[in-house]
């Protein structure tokens, strides 16, 4: 990874988790939830939803520890879930919106990518940055770790496993440092898998 990549992808990265979190305030709103409305996180303003470690201090670390990926996170959006109007689904809803965000990002810009029409040089390694940082965004964010949206997933899915609850949120802190140091190895291969997926396999 370049230096100028790299800072590049820190940038769009930093966008991307503001338009990632507002996704879920955005979804938590539309299900009768104002949490995030009032607690003025349904804005684009960076400040108000950056975390110093996850959108800072850790892509810098997996840059400098040449991670072929650039990922983070932001601080999470509040909501209630007892003023979700869809109470057994309600939070779920709302953890996927996140994701879903970046998906969408990564299949707009991607598929732009495919079509063959952006011939400037600049343009386009911006358009593969976009494609790479949102893709590595969603899938680091469904891993089922607090505060991550995939523990969310999981809360949802299966209410009763309390214990399951009980051991990530005791050790959540452990686990986010043993995966930012070694789990990036598993979240690499599916970003470029993805990537060749959506953008094509003879774009690079």
């Amino acid at each position: 990874m370049t230096t100028s990549f790299a800072i590049l992808s820190v940038i769009i990265l930093i966008i991307s988790v503001v338009i990632h979190e507002v996704a879920h305030g955005y979804a938590a709103y539309k299900l009768g939830d104002s949490t995030a409305f009032r607690a003025g996180r349904l804005s684009l303003n960076p400040l108000v939803h950056l975390s110093w470690f996850g959108s800072v201090f850790l892509p810098f670390l997996l840059i400098s520890t040449g991670s072929p990926v650039v990922f983070g996170y932001a601080k999470p959006v509040p909501y209630n879930p007892y003023n979700l109007s869809n109470r057994r689904w309600g939070e779920l809803i709302v953890a996927l919106a996140g994701p879903a965000s970046n998906l969408v990002l990564a299949l707009i810009f991607g598929l732009i990518l495919r079509s063959g029409i952006i011939v400037n040089p600049q343009v386009f390694e911006i358009f593969v940055s976009i494609v790479f940082v949102n893709l590595a965004l969603m899938i680091f964010n469904l891993v089922p770790i607090p505060p991550l949206d995939g523990s969310k997933i999981l809360y949802s899915l299966f209410p009763e496993k309390q214990e399951i609850r009980n051991f990530l949120e005791k050790y959540s802190l452990t686990l986010v440092i043993v995966f930012i140091f070694f789990g990036w190895r598993y979240i690499s291969p599916a970003v470029f898998w993805m990537f060749n997926l959506i953008v094509g396999a003879n774009v690079l």
